[in-house]
């Protein structure tokens, strides 16, 4: 039996959640660093030494030297992006030569995949969902309808086949949207992953075995989420969702990882709420509360540059994230952003439009944006709490205000994010 060291770190909200952080902590005591689901519409931001590295598909292992990364069967995989990611990393003076491996049965986005994200967001109008067009919805429909192309057909050895299906896949989707695909490159796009096969090839692995050797060899593994719950294709905030399992059980598929192995799960949570993109988020804030958190947070999507929507914590929707992931712990991140408010709000419960009060997260996209939130208001501390490097140091306040949400949620927080640097973390004995 394996005694390999497992530990999962997934968004407990609308991602964005400061995750990028802890997983470069912890990658300093890992050997593996492995991505289960999504593609490069993530967005991770570490900062080591003063250098500030931004992560969309690539594992953020990559930034410790003895980590090796794997991108695995779950995850979506556009070519360019990812050497175009590994070049950008180079140059800021991370070697990553024989460190990135890449699951040869992932399933690769294509620029045509991208075009059609695009069409279909344009098409809803003022129904959108709010995708980054990175093609990530449309290359799972395609894996899901089982025209997708997956990285192992990438090869020249087996080029007449590829192309074949290549073709196969744009003529489906020249049916499907007529001349609003004329622009669309096929044979550029052909050409491009010609030229990029031979670099791609040294990176694949069966990574059901190369997984499973690991884990025979006891290596530590830290299994980096993208993404988040409220965005999970089942449990999310259905339709405003990404394409693929965010939650707890994409770590299982996208890795064939055994449960048995895993020996924390760790979610990442705001002290407060923001979400990027169209969708319900009952406890935003259009007013000077919704400003404030936005300029003091510095609310920008590191994937999109979009500005983030804002509001208070939301507990009803975190204990969903609870209920879902298993967390064994908690990593409140952004406390600080709270000093200067004199009180502070969670909402505990929901009333609904039929009057009835709810602690349950609603299925229904109607319901989720026609809730009223009742809130739990709570004193704000009103001190400069970045400064600070252990726990006792924290204003009583804020000591209150995080026992109060592990009681509510029946999960410790174990580490707690005063500002933005790995220094700010101030964990819990």
């Amino acid at each position: 039996m394996s005694s390999a060291d497992v530990t999962i770190v997934l968004g407990a909200q609308f991602g964005d959640e400061g995750k990028g952080k802890l997983v470069d902590i912890l990658t300093e005591s890992a050997d593996v660093c492995a991505r289960s689901a999504g593609g490069n519409n993530a967005g991770h931001t570490i900062v080591v030494n003063g250098v500030t590295y931004d992560f969309h598909l690539l594992p953020s292992g990559l930034v410790n030297p003895k980590t090796i990364n794997l991108i695995g069967s779950g995850v979506v995989v556009h070519v360019p992006a990812l050497f175009a990611e590994l070049e950008a990393l180079e140059k800021k003076g991370l070697n990553c030569d024989g460190r990135l491996f890449v699951s040869s049965r992932a399933h690769l986005v294509l620029n045509l995949h991208q075009f059609v994200d695009k069409l279909n967001e344009t098409a809803l109008g003022d129904g959108k969902v709010g995708t980054t067009h990175k093609g990530i919805g449309p290359t799972y429909s395609s894996k899901a309808s089982r025209k997708g192309l997956r990285v192992d057909g990438l090869r020249l050895d087996r080029w007449t086949e590829f192309e074949t299906r290549f073709r196969q896949l744009v003529a489906g989707f020249r049916q499907q949207y007529g001349s609003s695909l004329d622009p669309y490159d096929e044979e550029g796009e052909l050409a491009q992953l010609k030229e990029l096969a031979p670099r791609l090839q040294p990176m694949v692995v069966d990574a059901v075995s190369w997984m499973y050797a690991q884990t025979q060899q006891n290596k530590r593994i830290l299994i980096e989420g993208a993404n988040a719950v409220m965005l999970d294709i089942d449990y999310g905030t259905y339709p405003y969702v990404t394409s693929s399992n965010a939650c707890l059980g994409g770590a299982f598929t996208g890795l064939a990882i055994s449960p048995f192995s895993v020996k924390r799960i760790v979610g990442v949570a705001k002290a407060y709420l923001t979400r990027v993109g169209n969708g319900p988020f009952p406890t935003e804030q259009f007013n000077e509360i919704g400003e404030y958190l936005q300029v003091k947070g510095r609310e920008f999507g590191v994937t999109t540059g979009r500005k983030r929507r804002c509001g208070w914590l939301d507990l009803v929707m975190l204990k969903h994230s609870v209920m879902v992931n298993h967390y064994t712990s908690l990593n409140f991140t952004k406390l600080d952003v709270l000093d200067d408010l004199e009180t502070i709000k969670v909402a505990t419960a929901y009333k609904l439009p039929n009057g009835e009060v709810t602690e349950s997260f609603p299925a229904n996209t109607e319901d989720l944006d026609n809730v009223e939130p009742i809130y739990k208001e709570l004193p704000g501390w009103r001190k400069n709490t970045s400064d600070f490097t252990t726990y006792d140091q924290l204003p009583t306040e804020a000591k209150s205000y995080i026992q109060y949400i592990e009681e509510y949620l029946g999960v410790r927080i174990e580490s707690v994010g005063c500002g933005p640097g790995r220094e700010n973390i101030i964990y819990r004995s």
